[in-house]
C-alpha cells in the first residue's frame, strides 16, 4: 500500500490532492502544519511526502530538514505559489526530490509522485541487494587469527590504501577484499575484479586496459580495461603472482602516474582506483627468481594482510559449519540439518588443505548424503570426495 503524506496550510489545497490521490489509489494523510506533519511522520511510514514551503510556524524548507532526519527514504516533493529560481535550487540542495509551482499542473504531479515512488523502490532493492552481498562476504569465525584479519580490514578499509592480500588457496581472500571496499569511501562505485592466474599472458594487458578498434586481429571495436571500469572504485588483482612481467611494468606505471594507455592507443586517460591484489605465492621468492617486479611490489604492498589456513583456525569450524549449513540448506529450500558434537570433532582433525572452499564442499556433501542429521560416522564416510565410490 503506497502512502503519501500531504503537508499544506490550505485547507482546499489538502482536500484536493486528498480526492486526486485517492482516485490514484494511494492512502492520503493530511497534515495543516510543520508540527502536526512531525507527529504523523512519528508514527506512520510514507513512500512520498508533499510539501508546502511558506506555512506558519514551521516553513516548508524546515519542514524538509527535519523530515529527511525522521525518513530518509521518503522523497519530498516541495510545492508552492511563490515559488523561485532560489527557493527550487535551496530546496533540491537540502534533499528534495522535486519542486512544483502552484497552481498545480495535476498530471506534472502524477508523473512526480510516480517517479519518486520508482526511485524509492529501486533505493529499497539496492538495500537489499546491498544486505545480501554484505552476507555472501561475510568473514566467519571468532578465532583470534581471524579476529586480526578483521580488525585489520576495519584499520585500513576506510584509507585508500593499497593492500595485498596473502594465504593459501581457498583460505577466504577474496572475502576480505570485498569487505575493505565495502568499508571504504569508494563503496558506492564499482568492485572490478581480475583473475590474473585465468586470463592468458598475451591477453592481460587488453584485459587490465583496454584496447583501440585494429589494435589486433580480433579487436573489432574500441573496449575499455578494467581500470577504467573501476574509476572511482575498487580493481582486486587477484592472483597478481602470476600477472607477465610486461604487464607488470604497466600496472607499475599506472599506479605511479595513475594514467592508463589502451593497447593500439596513444592517448593518456586518468584513471582514480584503489588498488587491492592477492596472492598465494611468496612473493619474497618471487622477487628472487625474476618473476615479479620488487618496485610493483613496494607499490601493491603498503599494507599486507594475510589470511591463516583453516588448519590454523579449527576453532571457527562449530561456527562455519552451522553458517554453511543454513546457508546451504536456504539455496536448497530444505529445513536446516542439525550437526552432532562429533561431527565437529571429526572435521576439527581434518587437515583441510582446499581450506574454506574445500570445507563448505564438504558441508554441502554431507547434507545431500546424511539422513536427519550430520553425525561423526557420516563425516567419516563422505568428508572424502572418493569415500562415496570407494564404499561401492
Amino acid at each position: 500500500m503506497t502512502r503519501i503524506l500531504v503537508i499544506d496550510d490550505e485547507e482546499s489545497i489538502r482536500n484536493t490532492l486528498q480526492e486526486i490521490l485517492e482516485y490514484e489509489k494511494y492512502t492520503v494523510d493530511m497534515a495543516a502544519e510543520g508540527a502536526e506533519a512531525m507527529e504523523q511522520l512519528k508514527k506512520n511510514q510514507y513512500n512520498v511526502i508533499l510539501c508546502d514551503i511558506k506555512m506558519p510556524n514551521m516553513d516548508g524548507i524546515e519542514v524538509l530538514e527535519r523530515a529527511i532526519r525522521i525518513q530518509p527514504t521518503a522523497p519530498v516533493i516541495m510545492i508552492s505559489g511563490h515559488g523561485n529560481i532560489d527557493t527550487a535550487v535551496d530546496a533540491i540542495k537540502k534533499g528534495a526530490y522535486d519542486f512544483i509551482e502552484k497552481p498545480l499542473d495535476l498530471n506534472r504531479l502524477l508523473i512526480t509522485i510516480k517517479n519518486a515512488l520508482d526511485k524509492s523502490t529501486l533505493v529499497e532493492k539496492t538495500k537489499e541487494l546491498q544486505q545480501k552481498v554484505s552476507k555472501t562476504y561475510e568473514i566467519i569465525g571468532q578465532s583470534p587469527a581471524i579476529e586480526q584479519v578483521k580488525q585489520m580490514i576495519e584499520r585500513v578499509g576506510p584509507t585508500d590504501a593499497r593492500v595485498l592480500i596473502t594465504g593459501e588457496n581457498g583460505t577466504g581472500k577474496e572475502l576480505v577484499a570485498h569487505q575493505l571496499h565495502e568499508m571504504s569511501q569508494r563503496a558506492a562505485g564499482a568492485f572490478v575484479e581480475v583473475n590474473c592466474a585465468a586470463i592468458p599472458s598475451e591477453l592481460i594487458e587488453s584485459e587490465l586496459f583496454g584496447h583501440e578498434k585494429g589494435a589486433f586481429t580480433s579487436a573489432n571495436k574500441q573496449r575499455k580495461g578494467k581500470f577504467e571500469q573501476a574509476n572511482g572504485g575498487t580493481l582486486f588483482l587477484d592472483e597478481i603472482g602470476d600477472m607477465s612481467l610486461s604487464a607488470q611494468s604497466k600496472v607499475l606505471r599506472a599506479l605511479q602516474e595513475n594514467k592508463i594507455s589502451r593497447v593500439g592507443g596513444d592517448k593518456d586517460i586518468d584513471v582514480n582506483v584503489r588498488i587491492i591484489a592477492a596472492t598465494n605465492k611468496n612473493m619474497q621468492e618471487e622477487i628472487k627468481n625474476n618473476y615479479f617486479r620488487e618496485d610493483l611490489y613496494h607499490r601493491i604492498s603498503v599494507i599486507l594482510i594475510h589470511v591463516p589456513p583453516l588448519r590454523q583456525r579449527t576453532e571457527d569450524i562449530p561456527e562455519l559449519a552451522r553458517h554453511f549449513i543454513k546457508q546451504i540448506c536456504e539455496e536448497y529450500k530444505i529445513k536446516p540439518l542439525e550437526i552432532a558434537d562429533d561431527a565437529i570433532k571429526e572435521l576439527q582433525d581434518l587437515p583441510w588443505t582446499g581450506n574454506i572452499r574445500e570445507f563448505r564442499n564438504v558441508i554441502e556433501r554431507l547434507i545431500i548424503l546424511s539422513n536427519n542429521a550430520i553425525l561423526g560416522k557420516d563425516v567419516k564416510s563422505f568428508a572424502h570426495p572418493l569415500s562415496t565410490t570407494q564404499k561401492q
